[in-house]
């Protein structure tokens, strides 16, 4: 497991199989990654938090957890997941399709439940905590398909089916303790922030300016500014030259371009500007940080 999971926002990897669509797999940060970008995709996502502690962004709603806390991203909802401070987080990602709780057509439960609880007409808190009356069931459930996937019993796909309806039974029928379902106004800026945040990735190499991206969301030039700061924290051209770097990062493991090419490929016209932020992002210049990378392959190589 590697960053290289987390490439795109809108990821397009196959996490599951089309014979049982449900996987799961530990992640460390940041051991195996700083961290996880914002993105989205299709499948209905559990982040179940083992030992530590980290950040969860949900839904552009950004919340430091711990261990034994559990984050619910249905399909299409924007998340990512960061180091907090000095700390490192070890936690269980669970990825499955909607599908795999759905019959058919003539499906009442998936009709009346599954589908409106997916498409987030059903409210429900993203972040289950044990402050939760049903925590500790809902935590139960987690834990026997945990069992399930690790021995695999013969007809282990059944339990898990089981228990995967008895926590959505739980989360459904305990929604009046849960916050209000999202309403049209915030599903509409989440939308407009999916297609910016798309944009970035399809067009970073180039020259992106904040006219562009006040055209994409048909917003002024200062309204934009003002969305894209109040629901990411940042400005846009700060998260623009960030992406960028993380882009440049990845390029140098992977990579053996000269460093000048490497930054014009992330966007970068000016060599001296990309090193000074670089630098400033990740603790060393370009160069010393594929050199060290260098080393360590070397003496990897060395003790096979």
């Amino acid at each position: 497991m590697n960053l290289n999971e987390y490439q795109n926002y809108h990821e397009t990897k196959s996490h599951t199989t089309a014979e049982f669509p449900y996987n799961t797999y530990l992640c460390s940060i940041p051991m195996d990654f700083p961290s996880v970008p914002l993105h989205w995709h299709s499948e209905l996502e559990l982040i179940v938090i083992k030992k530590g502690r980290g950040i969860v962004s949900a839904d552009l709603t950004k919340r430091p957890v711990t261990s034994g806390d559990i984050i619910l991203i249905r399909p299409g909802r924007l998340h990512s997941i960061d180091q907090d401070r000095g700390y490192s987080m070890e936690y269980e990602n669970i990825i499955m399709k909607p599908e795999l709780l759905i019959s058919g057509k003539a499906d009442l439960c998936a009709e009346q439940f599954i589908v409106p609880f997916m498409e987030g007409k059903v409210s429900c808190e993203s972040f289950l905590t044990p402050a939760l009356s049903f925590y500790q069931e809902i935590a139960e459930c987690i834990r026997q398909i945990d069992l399930l996937c690790g021995t695999r019993p013969v007809g282990y796909q059944l339990g898990v089916k089981g228990l995967l309806f008895q926590f959505f039974f739980l989360l459904i029928s305990n929604q009046k303790e849960m916050e209000n379902a999202q309403s049209a106004s915030q599903a509409k800026s989440l939308e407009k922030m999916k297609t910016v945040l798309k944009y970035v990735e399809e067009h970073y190499p180039e020259h992106v300016t904040i006219d562009d991206m006040a055209a994409l969301t048909y917003y002024s030039k200062s309204h934009f500014m003002k969305f894209f700061k109040a629901h990411m924290g940042t400005g846009f051209i700060d998260y623009l030259n960030d992406y960028r770097l993380t882009m440049a990062e990845r390029m140098l493991h992977i990579s053996d371009a000269p460093i000048t090419e490497i930054a014009q490929q992330s966007g970068f016209d000016n060599l001296s500007y990309f090193n000074r932020i670089f630098k400033r992002k990740y603790g060393q210049s370009p160069g010393k940080m594929r050199s060290v990378q260098r080393q360590l392959n070397s003496e990897g190589q060395g003790t096979q």
